[in-house]
This record gives C-alpha cells, structure tokens and sequence, in this order.
C-alpha cells in the first residue's frame, strides 16, 4: 500500500517518483543507469541522444521526489513533494532528527552515470557554506555544508585529496610541465622542506604549487597542457604510461587545454570495485571520474569547481578552503550487518547506506531504526512490508549500538532469512506494538521513504539488490548515552 490521498501518515511505505538531471557528463540514453531507473521509476519516456547523469531522491527543492499516491489501488503521482509531506507529518523523521536538523530530510540519495570527469571540486564546510549563500545565493544555493559517499555499482575510478609528500617530489620530477607553469623557483624548496620533516612546510608547499597552477593564465596552460600531451604521445610508443598518465591523456581529451589535465597529477588516482566506498568531506579535493554508483550525501548542493568544467570556477575560493591533507583516501569495504548485507559508515552524522544483495527466494529483515530511510530498488523482484513501532519507555535498557542497528537474530535457511518475531527484536524495540502490516510488489526503479521506528521485511522473487539511506547510527547511540 501507498500513503493515503490526504498525505497523513498511517505507517505505510511511501512510494516515491524522483527527479532526473541530465548533465554533459552522464550517459547517454539507455546506456545510463540513471535513464533506466527513471524509466521504470516515473514510466516516463528516455532521449536516446540525451546525457542521463543523476537520479536524485530526497527533498533538496533542485532535484524534489514527489509522492505516489493511491486511488482506487490505482498510482498516481500528485503534486505533493516529499518535502511537504515531511512537513505535515514531522513524526516521520523522529525526535532525534527533529531536535538535531529540524523538520526536513538530514540527507540526500542518488545515483550517478557517468561517462566523463566531474569538475575539480570541493564542497564547503558550515561556515563557509552559509557566507557564500549569504554572499552568492544564486550560486551556492544552500548554507549546509555537503560531506558525501560514493559505493561503487560498477568499476568506478576517481581523483581524491592531494598525494603523499613523496609521491609529490616524484610527480614534479617526472611532469616537468607543472614547474614550467608555476616556476622554477618553487622546485628549489622540495629538497629543504623535506629534510626538515616539518608537516606544516610540506603543506605550505602543496598549497603555493596549487594556488600558482590553478591561477596561471589560458595561453600558459594551452602551451604546457600541449606539450604534456606530445610528450605522453612519444612515450607511449616506447614504454608502458603510468596509469595516471593515461588519465592525463582521456581527461585532454574530454577537456582541451583544461589545467586539470596537469593537476590530476597531484591528487589520489583511485579505482574502486563494486561493492567499495569512499567518503570526501567538506573542504576536501576531488573529480569523479567514471563509472556508476550510489551517492549519498547531507542535503546541500553547493560545489566549489576550478578546472575540468565549462561551468562557473571559483579558483581564489576553492583554493583557500582546501585543507591540503595529504595521502591516500580510506576505502570503505562494508561491515555485515546480516547474510546480505553491508553497512557503509562513514565519519558524519547525517547518513550511512546498506548494500542488500539477495538471492532468489531469499528473505531480510531491517529493524526499526529512530531515524528515516530511503530504499532504492536497483534491480530484481520482489515485496515489501513493514510493521510500525514505537520505541519503548525511557526507563527501558538502553541497548548497544551493535545491538541495536544489526539485523536481528534469526534462524536461516539455505536460501532464506526467516523474519523474527516482535519479541525478537533488539532493546529498545523488544516492546513494541506492532501495527498492521502493509506490503507492496517491489521491482528495479522502485524507490520508498520509510519513516522512523518502521521495520521493513523484503522477500525476493529473483535476484534483488537494493540500497538503504538512511541517518548514521552513530547518532542514536550518542542520544542513548
């Protein structure tokens, strides 16, 4: 079942229809997840020749989903805004989210196609977020900052944070064009800096090559980038070109006479398995490069660019809002919380995704949580349904986070999870009282808002792979401290 036409909560699952964007970076027709999944989620028609990048769900007003509702057990999608529905019904998000965030969704879910590098960017902490709405609203539209995650559903590549300070003396040894654009000068100082060992003079360093790359002139770095390509041609007739060198020559050729050709040299060349994460937080460079993936991210959607994009560039901004942190990313591998599934937590509050993969046949439960979630459908067949609780008394045992954000305990089969009981359920949830059970026919590009204290029981009728969103644990367990 779907939310009833009046837009009142009574515990259902709430079906949702989300928004597209189609930027010159994304996948063209079909070949795009994200025009797949808008397909079967809006039953909409797909521009074979157009770019299909992003699948938004959430409430951020430049990407709104919008509620289906039910008439007459026929979907129709109305006027209403997730957002809105929130708003008549706050209880949804539950008192912890409410008291932190206020009545609106703390995150944002999506998917991403792409086929090109994203622009060299980075995403403002708090402070500055709210400055330069303050200042430029019509461009940073939002005053939250925008921490984010990537889980990767294919092969997914990126440019992440600065490299080590001694892969940055390799690189300026061996891309002689990037000393050609900022001077010689600066070549002088690698040795001395890193003799001393002195953390804050690498970094200073860092930031003065940066600051006098991505602020030299157009016609300095058509000559360099030119001769970073010729020399990169030559070379690769006779030996093998590094990986990041074969990156320089794909991003020339995606953007011509872009400083970010030779920049990329200075950030972390990662590739990512599916099933792998990477978080990017406020004030941290990066390009994402290709590949598909799930995104999640707090609810902001302000970006700070400086090369590899045709859009506005900010470079005085985003260089001074760098931390300039050095060495590899942390990849995320996923913590089983059950059989199928893996949590992704990264350093914020706002969000965590679950990865479910289940086989056919197969049954997973995801107990109530305090917080909101939102479920994608990937792909597969299947049904949903939930039971709505409400969290015991104060003076109830306050449980573990382990205990109370794992699948609970059950009995399994070769092919299946049995659902537990009520009594089953972790504390504080071993109390409840259950409502009636609502279930819905599930399938790829289906995608539900499930509010707070809801439990959730899929079954599989073949092969189904869905992702959660939802608020990161972490943040109950401080409330229950």
């Amino acid at each position: 079942m779907v939310m009833e036409v009046n837009g009142k909560h009574d515990g259902d699952l709430v079906r949702l229809k989300c928004s597209v964007k189609q930027y010159d970076w994304g996948r063209i027709g079909l070949d795009s997840l994200v025009a797949r999944l808008f397909l079967r989620n809006c039953d909409d028609k797909i521009d074979e020749n157009k770019h299909y990048a992003e699948f938004w769900m959430g409430t951020h007003e430049s990407g709104p989903s919008f509620v289906v509702e039910e008439k007459d057990k026929e979907k129709e999608i109305g006027d209403l805004s997730l957002k809105s529905w929130i708003s008549n019904n706050p209880e949804v998000l539950g008192d912890t989210v409410v008291d932190k965030w206020g009545i609106d969704l703390p995150f944002m879910f999506k998917v991403l196609s792409v086929a090109q590098a994203l622009s060299i960017q980075a995403h403002p902490d708090k402070e500055l977020a709210g400055l330069l709405h303050t200042l430029k609203s019509n461009v940073y539209k939002d005053a939250n900052h925008k921490p984010e995650m990537v889980l990767a559903l294919t092969e997914f590549e990126a440019l992440c944070g600065f490299v080590s300070f001694e892969e940055l003396e390799v690189v300026l040894e061996n891309v002689p064009e990037i000393m050609e654009v900022v001077g010689g000068a600066y070549g002088d100082e690698v040795l001395p800096v890193n003799e001393q060992d002195n953390e804050a003079k690498e970094t200073q360093f860092l930031q003065s090559i940066f600051i006098k790359l991505m602020s030299a002139g157009s016609k300095v770095v058509s000559v360099a980038v030119s001769k970073l390509i010729n020399r990169l041609n030559k070379e690769t007739k006779t030996r093998q070109l590094t990986s990041k060198e074969e990156l320089a020559l794909k991003l020339e050729k995606q953007y011509p006479d872009d400083i970010g050709v030779i920049a990329s040299f200075l950030f972390n060349h990662v590739r990512l398995n599916p099933g792998e994460a990477l978080y990017v937080a406020s004030n941290e460079i990066h390009a994402y490069v290709g590949g598909e993936c799930v995104e999640c991210m707090a609810t902001s959607d302000n970006v700070v660019r400086a090369g590899l994009t045709p859009k506005n560039r900010d470079v005085k901004i985003l260089c001074s809002m760098l931390t300039y942190k050095q060495g590899p990313p942390e990849i995320l591998k996923g913590i089983p919380v059950n059989a199928y599934t893996k949590r992704y937590n990264p350093p914020f509050e706002e969000f965590e995704v679950d990865r479910c993969m289940l086989d056919q046949g197969a049954s997973v439960v995801f107990p109530a949580v305090p917080g909101p979630s939102i479920f994608l459908i990937l792909s597969g067949q299947g049904s949903m349904y939930t039971s709505v609780s409400s969290p015991s008394s104060p003076s109830s045992s306050s449980p573990s986070s382990s205990s109370l954000f794992s699948s609970p305990s059950s009995s399994t089969t070769s092919s299946s999870l049995s659902s537990p009981s009520s009594s089953s359920l972790p504390s504080p949830f071993s109390s409840l009282s259950l409502a009636p059970l609502y279930e819905d026919t599930v399938e790829g590009g289906d995608v539900f808002f499930v509010p707070a204290n809801t439990e959730v029981h899929v079954s599989t009728e073949s092969e189904l792979h869905l992702y959660r969103a939802g608020v990161n644990h972490v943040l109950f367990s401080k409330t229950l401290m």
